[in-house]
């Protein structure tokens, strides 16, 4: 098993990181400068202003910070995760090579099965869907056959295959069919 270096992990990240919106001038300004001031002093006041230099646009500036610190090596690539962990977290957490295995050894095929996702919404929409469905099997067992009672309900249940989904407005079609006789 072999681990990723930190030299390999920003040539894997290197594309997501120089992409539009990802970074922002800020953000970039310190993290270079977090690399230039603090210890250990990644890079020298000279390379600092380079990469810091507001008349070339921040993806070169961005590129050449990133193809310098790979020609550095190893503990220059570690500082600048460290740098990017302090000043935009968000971003680290999000990062292409923080989600790809570890290991060389794992060799699980996707045959592209879709697997079902849990739900993000919680427990309350789940709550809320079982109890629009209740009422409306409520609503279509104690609806009284006699159209002078609820007029207004025939006409919500009439428009209602609109809105809702196609499984389930063939049901409401063949309940308003069997009522109305045909529509």
């Amino acid at each position: 098993m072999t681990d990723q270096t930190y030299c390999d992990r920003l040539v894997q990240d290197t594309p997501f990181l120089t992409g539009q919106g990802r970074l922002s001038e800020q953000q970039v300004d310190r993290i270079i400068l977090q690399l230039n001031r603090y210890y250990p002093q990644i890079l020298t006041n000279k390379e600092a202003e380079k990469f810091r230099n507001p008349k070339a646009s921040l993806r070169i500036r961005l590129c050449d910070l990133l193809s310098h610190l790979q020609q550095r090596g190893e503990r220059h690539c570690q500082e600048f995760y460290r740098a990017l962990y302090i000043h935009a977290q968000p971003l680290h957490s999000h990062l292409p090579s923080r989600y790809t295995p570890h290991n060389s050894d794992c060799r699980e095929l996707d045959w592209g099965i879709e697997r079902p996702e849990p739900s993000d919404r919680g427990p309350m929409s789940f709550l809320a869907g079982l109890g629009l469905a209740a009422g409306l099997a409520l609503l279509l067992y104690c609806c009284p056959p006699d159209p002078k009672v609820l007029p207004g309900t025939r006409r919500v249940l009439a428009f209602s295959p609109i809105i809702i989904d196609r499984h389930a407005s063939r049901y409401l079609l063949a309940f308003l069919a069997d009522d109305f006789g045909g529509l």
